[in-house]
């Protein structure tokens, strides 16, 4: 069987492109490994009408809405290959299946490429967090601490004083003098010494130790992690990708298809969001791929 269109990643935009797909009474098969990028946080905020919702519970109810349209597959499987051929795409799985597609949808995420630093990975979604906008409010307020050392620093350090008493831990990196005037102005501490650990009682945080012995205390501390692809499926396909101040993302036109006809991609692996943005860009992909199908459908056919 040939399906309209295979979907892989079964989180937030691969859920929402599937549904508009499926609502066009299209096939589709959605191949899913189960490992959001969101699984760490407990809760998941800022989402309309389902503030403090946990992701997996969302994610969960949105599968089983989906799967109630007759025209959708799920396949509990991580894709491993994906090729070009006549009439669209294969995907190969780690099961031993592969799949036919006319359009392939990458909705495959990042991985975040956590700092090599004692004490972070254990509290990642905890108390070390990557965005204030889904966490900073339940901080309640007091000390908290970005770990520096990239393009967007300083940058960061002025918006997370709105959720509390922030401190940059340079790590390394050099601020420039109208970032320092900047930072003063909004009241936030720097610190130049080297943090060497990560203290408390994991997942919580009690505070930063630096190399020369002190303790800082935080009840939270901000990391902007390098975005690495979540797939190899992406440079397997040959999709061109851009660099940003945190990584890489794919390129995507306005109807989210990739450099590579016939290839779309969709959430935070073409634009730094959240559960929100991912679906809405989902949503955007879904669409596109119906359009383009219809297309085809009304093509003159060849003699």
């Amino acid at each position: 069987m040939t399906f309209d269109a295979v979907i892989v990643g079964g989180s937030f935009a691969g859920l929402s492109a599937a549904m508009m797909l499926a609502r066009a009474r299209r096939s589709v098969l959605v191949i899913d490994s189960g490992l959001p990028r969101n699984r760490f946080a407990a809760h998941s905020h800022g989402v309309l009408g389902l503030d403090g919702i946990a992701g997996g519970d969302l994610l969960r109810q949105a599968k089983a809405q989906l799967l109630d349209y007759p025209s959708v597959r799920w396949a509990s499987d991580t894709a491993m290959e994906a090729r070009a051929t006549v009439d669209g795409f294969a995907v190969t799985t780690a099961g031993g299946e592969t799949w036919a597609a006319r359009k392939l949808l990458l909705a495959t995420g990042i991985r975040d490429a956590l700092p090599d630093l004692p004490g972070l990975a254990e509290r990642w979604g905890h108390s070390v967090l990557h965005c204030p906008y889904c966490h900073g409010y339940e901080i309640g307020g007091g000390a908290i601490g970005l770990l520096g050392g990239h393009a967007m620093s300083a940058f960061m350090a002025g918006l997370l004083a709105d959720w509390g008493q922030v401190t940059l831990f340079a790590h390394g990196m050099t601020l420039e003098p109208d970032e320092i005037a900047t930072l003063q102005r909004r009241g936030v501490q720097i610190e130049t010494e080297q943090v060497v650990a990560l203290d408390g009682d994991a997942p919580q945080l009690s505070g930063a130790r630096l190399a020369d012995g002190r303790h800082i205390d935080l009840r939270a501390l901000f990391v902007t992690a390098r975005q690495e692809m979540g797939s190899p499926l992406v440079e397997q396909l040959g999709c061109v990708l851009d660099e940003n101040p945190v990584g890489v993302l794919v390129r995507v036109d306005a109807q989210k298809q990739t450099t590579v006809p016939g290839v779309y991609a969709a959430g935070d692996a073409t634009v730094m969001g959240n559960i929100t943005l991912a679906s809405a860009e989902g949503v955007r992909a879904g669409v596109s791929i119906h359009h383009a199908l219809v297309a085809e459908d009304a093509a003159p056919k060849a003699a």
